[in-house]
């Protein structure tokens, strides 16, 4: 991985991100144990807006052309 600006960021990869469900504004946390450095999820993402509270949380198993067959008319 490489820090890719003067402020130190980095771009975590998709298959950490996924593993432990980090999502835009998680608030996560560097933990040190003996000259290692661990990434470590400390809270859920602060997400605002009408429909905050929503995300994540549906469960459709349908591909997304059967969802949008639904919402045409017929």
């Amino acid at each position: 991985m490489r820090v890719t600006t003067t402020k130190g960021q980095v771009t975590i990869p998709r298959a950490v991100r996924e593993a432990l469900g980090i999502s835009p504004e998680t608030e996560i946390d560097f933990v040190e144990d003996s000259s290692r450095f661990y990434i470590v999820k400390t809270g859920a993402p602060n997400v605002t807006g009408k429909f905050g509270k929503f995300r994540g949380i549906a469960s459709a198993k349908m591909s997304t052309d059967e969802i949008m067959s639904l919402t045409r008319e017929s």
